[in-house]
């Protein structure tokens, strides 16, 4: 049950295009990774105090476009989730440490769902064959993720933890109401990608639900 909280602010990201650096295939998903070694791409406001670094955003999908989204709504899944990774930079040294501190982390889910194409992730997409195998990496400049989200930036938040290992118990969730869309064609290319090699396809890289 959720209820709506008067007190939480409005979402602030303030990100930089020229901090995106590579695209990756990290074996569990493939993702944009960013410089975060000072405050260049930050994400503030809402239920969050002070400024948390923008670490890197990756995707979550399923084996056809009726699943794949992390986050259920009323019963409804989505073909596939956004999450935009952010990290406590004024409290913790580092990544690694803020990830094991519970107000360590900030995490933005964004649902993707099939409809229209998408032109912002076209430029994701269209670099996919180069990062099909995992533990590849390109270079990937010039991107800025503010054009991945949704026109309404209203949101659901609760607190929770990583989805993908070690599980730790340090993410502040902040879930979009507004999903982004996707088409089928360019849902279909993630599917393309590989876990270990061509007869373990990237697909179902979702964590159901946690009661």
């Amino acid at each position: 049950e959720t209820k709506r909280d008067p007190s939480l602010e409005q979402l602030s990201f303030s990100y930089d295009p020229s901090g995106a650096k590579s695209l990756v295939n990290s074996g569990i998903s493939v993702q944009v990774d960013f410089d975060d070694s000072k405050d260049q791409s930050v994400l503030s406001g809402g239920p969050i105090s002070g400024k948390y670094r923008l670490r890197q955003f990756h995707l979550h999908w399923g084996a056809c476009d009726e699943r794949g989204s992390e986050h259920i709504i009323d019963g409804k899944s989505y073909s596939a989730e956004l999450h935009l990774v952010h990290w406590n930079a004024e409290k913790y040294p580092s990544f690694e440490v803020a990830a094991k501190e519970p107000d360590g982390l900030a995490v933005v889910g964004v649902f993707v769902k099939v409809s229209d194409e998408n032109p912002v992730l076209q430029r994701v997409i269209s670099s996919l064959e180069s990062v099909k195998v995992k533990g590849s990496r390109i270079e990937f400049k010039d991107f800025n993720p503010s054009t991945l989200l949704p026109s309404s930036l209203s949101y659901w938040t609760y607190l929770g933890s990583l989805t993908t290992p070690p599980l730790y118990e340090s993410v502040i969730w902040i879930v979009l109401k507004e999903p982004i869309p996707i088409s089928k064609e360019q849902m279909a290319k993630f599917r393309t990608l590989q876990f270990t090699g061509p007869d373990d396809l990237m697909q179902n890289n979702f964590r159901p639900p946690q009661p």
